[in-house]
């Protein structure tokens, strides 16, 4: 069996924490100068929930906060509130570059993973399922926390730009409750917005203006690590 692994693709990631009013002039300013992501619904915006995944001994979470130059993290993903299409992902991070690797998964398979029935994996042609069930065996990855947030993203195709603005942060009680989107969640970062800026080789002067907030430097935000704050 011939495993499909295609090159990986590493982008610059920068994240900003701002306040609700400058999401307000940054939502209105972006909206007036780049088209919005296809996938928003009639308000702009979109669910996204994720299965976040890491060792008995927490290796990905203390890899991000103790600033690992090069690491990874696993999570399972859908967007919107029905749980119809997944994607597994694997978050590579080399020095001050990002790259992700995905592989669709169908409900049942999402099931089987959540009830320690991995097999299926390792049958797969796909080189990111075989290498997820390495780990799950290896590193004993395990099911640690559901983060599901409000999405607004902008994207601009001169140099591959996508900016997003991401609202809300909850936790999930449960990773067992990750299939059904109306489970209960908990706010993980009360009253503050996630500003993403991710782009290929170069970010066109219209979005670094556009994106500027006075004041504001670029941090080392983790959604994963805010919702474990609260185990």
């Amino acid at each position: 069996m011939t495993i499909n692994r295609p090159p990986l693709r590493f982008r610059h990631e920068y994240k900003h924490l701002i306040s609700p009013s400058e999401d307000a002039v940054l939502s209105g300013r972006l909206g007036r100068l780049f088209p919005r992501d296809s996938h928003a619904g009639p308000s702009g915006t979109y669910r996204v929930c994720s299965l976040y995944f890491d060792t008995p001994d927490d290796r990905a979470l203390r890899q991000k906060l103790n600033g690992t130059d090069n690491r990874e993290k696993f999570r399972i993903r859908y967007y919107g509130d029905s749980a119809d299409f997944f994607r597994l992902e694997k978050k590579i991070k080399k020095n001050t570059l990002c790259a992700k690797r995905s592989a669709s998964l169908t409900e049942e398979e999402v099931q089987m993973i959540l009830e320690g029935r991995h097999d299926f994996l390792l049958e797969s042609p796909n080189g990111l399922l075989v290498e997820f069930y390495s780990k799950l065996k290896g590193q004993l990855l395990t099911p640690r926390t559901v983060v599901s947030y409000e999405r607004e993203a902008f994207v601009y195709p001169p140099g591959n730009v996508r900016v997003t603005l991401d609202r809300h942060i909850r936790r999930g009680l449960s990773p067992e409750r990750f299939l059904f989107p109306q489970s209960r969640e908990i706010p993980a970062d009360p009253g503050h917005t996630i500003l993403e800026v991710k782009y290929d080789a170069f970010l066109p002067d219209i979005v670094r203006m556009a994106v500027q907030v006075p004041g504001r430097a670029a941090g080392a935000y983790s959604k994963y690590a805010a919702c474990r704050r609260c185990d």
